[in-house]
């Protein structure tokens, strides 16, 4: 289905009826699956044999919703998993090996950060962080031993643009691979593998579900590359529940309206607090003032729904700002039909050092707003009076 438009990607891809003939998508809830005979069960787990074993692994409805994003990202193979860090963990445990070294921006969230920093350095892989968008920083930072490149882009909270073409010809002379998050922006709105990058990660936990309902995450590239993706999750098991992944098909059914809608709503809310006098700025892909404006239009479709601002004050002014919403929901979470507010400094990159978020432009009075699905009218009300 290669050659239909993503919005009929979103809802046709990947899709295998049983004998029922069933018009959605089917609920395999089972652990196991049950062999003809003794001899189908061998071929079947010496892979001589394609199909279901344990759903550990292997499972239709996980199926279905691996094809259908890799359908909408144009890769290969996907390897679906049970978060969107599951899938981050799964993607450098699968590639990686003792000794290897990472260069990633310094623009990460905070969990990713730590990952890298807390457990996958026992394991003897080094990372060095970098500037999100100065190209040279990435072939300083290189080493002989240097096998990935990590960024996200849009940066998660201040939407950093990494250019992605220039950095996978960095990592493409030093024989090393990239692997973009593209979770912001999901491939609605950008497919990084057109782009040259090798992997694309997501927390289909966002904007792929779209109404904070279930955790999951996804690792997509090439079937080659993601062998040892996928014997990780054989073996550890940070699998996708049939559940989930039935919920995420759903989600994409409506992924391009919803993308198409929070950015329009996003563009409208960060132009409104360009104009509030106690903002200090405003971070936004979509906006002119935002320093990688014009590269966040060559690579995406528009901005995204992701708003980050800092206000006078500091944190006791931010905290104000927040608390004070009545309508807005305080939480971490993206990607939701509803507006969710947090303040980076103390939630998402609370984990991280303080040096680590002033490398990283993460002040005390920053707040990251994923602008959801309703009047943005009523958003901006909702952030009126508020010493704003």
């Amino acid at each position: 289905m290669t050659d239909f438009q993503p919005e009929t990607l979103a809802i046709r891809a990947g899709t295998a009826r049983s004998q029922f003939g069933e018009h959605s998508e089917a609920m395999f809830l089972t652990s196991s699956f049950v062999f003809e005979s003794a001899a189908q069960a061998a071929a079947r787990f010496i892979g001589e044999e394609p199909g279901n074993i344990y759903a550990r692994f292997t499972n239709p409805t996980v199926t279905m919703f691996e094809q259908r994003l890799a359908a909408l990202e144009g890769a290969e193979f996907c390897v679906a998993t049970a978060s969107g860090m599951a899938a981050i963990l799964s993607c450098v445990m699968g590639v990686l090996q003792a000794g290897d070294h990472i260069v990633a921006s310094q623009s990460l969230f905070g969990s990713t950060v730590n990952l890298f920093n807390n457990v996958i350095k026992k394991f003897g892989v080094e990372t060095t962080y970098v500037s999100a968008t100065d190209v040279a920083q990435w072939q300083a930072a290189v080493h002989p031993n240097t096998k990935l490149f990590f960024l996200e882009t849009p940066s998660n909270p201040l939407t950093e643009i990494s250019d992605v073409r220039a950095i996978a010809a960095v990592a493409k002379s030093c024989g090393a691979l990239l692997a973009v998050d593209n979770c912001f922006c999901t491939p609605i709105l950008q497919r990084p593998l057109e782009l040259g990058a090798d992997i694309v990660i997501h927390s289909a936990t966002k904007y792929i579900d779209g109404q904070g309902r279930v955790l999951g995450g996804a690792v997509l590239g090439n079937k080659k590359l993601l062998e040892g993706v996928y014997g990780f999750l054989r073996t550890t098991g940070p699998t996708m529940s049939a559940f989930n992944a039935w919920v995420f098909l759903k989600g994409l059914e409506t992924l391009k309206l919803r993308m198409d809608a929070h950015s329009a709503n996003a563009l409208a809310l960060a132009t409104w607090l360009e104009q509030q006098p106690n903002v200090e700025r405003v971070f936004y892909p979509g906006l002119p003032s935002h320093p990688q404006h014009a590269l966040a239009m060559r690579q995406q479709k528009t901005g995204g729904g992701i708003v980050s601002f800092e206000v006078k004050g500091g944190k006791a002014a931010a905290w104000r700002v927040i608390d004070n919403t009545k309508m807005l929901s305080i939480t971490a979470n993206l990607g939701d039909t509803r507006t969710t507010i947090t303040h980076p400094a103390t939630t998402t990159h609370a984990r991280i050092t303080p040096q680590a978020r002033a490398a990283a432009g993460i002040s005390d009075g920053l707040i990251r707003i994923a602008v959801g699905l309703e009047a943005v009218e009523d958003i901006q009300k909702d952030l009126r009076g508020l010493g704003m």
